[in-house]
Order: structure tokens, then C-alpha cells, then sequence
């Protein structure tokens, strides 16, 4: 190896000494590692040396749960010239487990021999935490909460015929409510599943008019107080989405009605169809947003002004369309109003 290459590793070896919460790892002959980074130790809390000098060391940190399948991986690195990314458990000495990421690169010479495999190790435990955490949310979520609500509104459903013309404003506002509560808990378990969700968000091809179809009656029965136009026949394309779609149209159509200061909240749908892209219009006649709000109502937490909600559902909406390559924003609606627009690619 000449100076330059030996001073190019260093140079390497000495910047992965300095990162936190990564170790890097080379291998050239089976079983013997010819370098371990100093961020090992804080990851497995023993000394590189010790296993530089024992091998077996690493593999009786790993999990018993995880420690075959984490040999197989090193194993495999020796054999076959493959990169491949995979998980595990380190116990330390203290007993506390950390989460790691390995990314294992095979390097080959011209010949196509190996000659190299390099591991880059990163700490994920708090991200792991994160999802354990989301996973108990949405569970208390899906079940606990929802599965309440729904015995209450059966409850209070029966009660209908029971209450005089006094009783009867209390007994819808019970309804409403309840029925509120358990659109929140659709909200909050789309938005687990989209914060648990890989950063490569599966997109496929989505029937547009399927989706809407099925949001709009759904919200007709949620809101019968509303009137839910659409504008001619809704194309039937396909658009790169997912399952999770539903999601979209079903906030925007919730906050046309629930944001709506009107007696009789009047929600518009259209859909046009470009060259390669869907365009999807949800008018409302409500109070409007001002101009100030308009590109700020997206953002996590933000409400739109006396709005009794978390102010989740419309970053829900971004994300997920974001997610999707496409585009959506909110424009004034003529007399009063607003109008949300969904831009979304047309699939191939």
C-alpha cells in the first residue's frame, strides 16, 4: 500500500474515532479484525482491544435472540460479495442493552476477490425506544380508547328514544362528541403508523376515485348536517400513493365541516386530470384562513384560528402527500372559504 493510501486510511480511521454513537470495523482475514474505532466502546462498553485480541467477545455480547443470525450475516461477508444491513442487541457489561445498526460493506479487488469487509455500527436504541413508545400509543389508541368510545355511543344511541325534547340538544352534543373523539383516534393511529414508517415510504398505484368515492359517503353519514357537492363525474385514474390515502381526503373533508361557521357547511369536490399529475379541489364556505396562516397550518401542532382540534390531522396531510412526491396547499375560496389543493402524480 503506498504512503498516500496509508495516510488516507488514517486520516479515515481518525474521523470515525471522533463521531459519537458509530463504530467502524475492517476485516481482510476471516475472524481478526484489523481495526476497530473508538466508538465502540461506548456503544458495547469493552475496550476495542479486548476484542481485537478475542474475537468471541462480540459475539457473547450480541443477544442470545439475535446472536445467530448476527453470525450469519458476519459469515456470510466472507463467502459472498453482497452488502447487507442488519439489526441486533448488545448487552454490555452492566447488564443495559443498546440497539445496532450494522451496514456491512464488501470490498473486491478487479479480479473480484474480497479483500475487505467493512462494518459501520450505529446506536439506534433511543430510536428503538421511540417505536416501542409510538407502538403502546397506538395500541392504547386502536383499542383501549376507540373500543370504549364505541361502547359509549352505543350507549347513549339507546337513549334516544328515552329522552324528552329538553334532553334531546345534551344527549347529540354526547353524540357529537363521541363521534369527534373517535375521528381523533383515526388521526392519531395514521399518524403513529406514518412516524413508525421507514423513511422509503411504499408508494403504489391508488384508484383516486375509489378513495374519494368511499371518504365522501362516509363523511355524508358523519355529517348530515353538511351538503357535499362534486363537480361533474370523478376520473377514474390511478396516482402514486398507498393505503393511506383515505387518511388525506378524510381531514380535509372533516375540516371543511368542522372548521365551518355556517348552518349549512357546503363542501365542493372536483378533480382535474393533467398530463401527469390529479389535481383534487375540496371548496368549503367557511370563515376562510388568512394569508398570513396559509403556509403555516401545515405545521405540526398549528391550528387554524378557533379550531378545537390537535392541529395534527393537517400535518398529517402534508407528510403523507409529501410522502407521496406530490403537493398541497390552501387557497381562498370565492365569496368566502377556503380551498384545499392536492396535487398528486399520476401512477405509470
Amino acid at each position: 500500500m503506498s504512503n498516500s493510501s496509508l495516510g488516507n486510511h488514517r486520516n479515515f480511521r481518525t474521523l470515525f474515532d471522533h463521531l459519537e454513537g458509530v463504530a467502524l470495523w475492517t476485516v481482510t482475514t476471516p475472524g481478526e479484525f484489523d481495526y476497530i474505532s473508538a466508538g465502540f466502546e461506548e456503544i458495547w462498553g469493552i475496550p476495542p482491544a479486548e476484542v481485537e485480541e478475542d474475537v468471541s467477545k462480540l459475539l457473547e455480547s450480541i443477544h442470545p435472540d439475535d446472536r445467530e443470525r448476527v453470525r450469519a450475516n458476519i459469515e456470510s461477508s466472507n463467502r459472498e460479495p453482497s452488502n447487507t444491513t442488519y439489526e441486533g442487541r448488545v448487552i454490555r457489561p452492566d447488564g443495559s442493552i443498546r440497539w445496532v445498526l450494522t451496514h456491512q460493506i464488501v470490498l473486491q479487488n478487479r479480479d473480484g476477490e474480497i479483500t475487505e469487509v467493512v462494518g459501520i455500527c450505529t446506536d439506534i436504541t433511543e430510536q428503538k425506544h421511540r417505536e416501542q413508545e409510538l407502538e403502546i400509543l397506538n395500541r392504547v389508541v386502536r383499542h383501549d380508547v376507540r373500543n370504549d368510545m364505541a361502547i359509549m355511543l352505543g350507549w347513549a344511541e339507546m337513549l334516544e328514544e328515552h329522552v324528552d325534547d329538553d334532553g334531546e340538544p345534551s344527549l347529540q352534543h354526547i353524540l357529537e362528541s363521541g363521534k369527534h373523539i373517535v375521528e381523533v383516534t383515526e388521526i392519531a393511529r395514521d399518524y403513529v403508523e406514518t412516524l413508525s414508517t421507514n423513511d422509503e415510504l411504499t408508494v403504489e398505484s391508488v384508484s383516486l376515485c375509489s378513495v374519494l368515492e368511499s371518504e365522501l359517503a362516509l363523511r355524508k353519514e358523519s355529517f348530515p348536517e353538511a351538503t357535499f357537492d362534486v363537480d361533474d363525474s370523478l376520473p377514474d385514474i390511478e396516482v402514486a400513493a398507498n393505503g393511506m390515502l383515505t387518511s388525506v381526503f378524510r381531514n380535509l373533508l372533516n375540516n371543511a365541516v368542522q372548521h365551518n361557521d355556517k348552518d349549512n357547511p357546503v363542501v365542493e369536490l372536483s378533480c382535474e386530470v393533467r398530463t401527469d399529475t390529479a389535481v383534487v379541489r375540496i371548496a368549503d364556505n367557511g370563515p376562510g384562513i388568512p394569508d398570513e396562516q396559509k403556509d403555516v397550518i401545515f405545521g405540526k401542532g398549528e391550528k387554524s384560528l378557533g379550531s378545537p382540534g390537535s392541529g395534527i390531522g393537517l400535518y398529517l396531510v402534508q407528510t403523507l402527500v409529501s410522502q407521496y412526491g406530490g403537493k398541497v396547499w390552501a387557497e381562498d375560496n370565492d365569496p368566502t372559504g377556503t380551498i384545499f389543493v392536492v396535487e398528486l402524480a399520476r401512477a405509470t
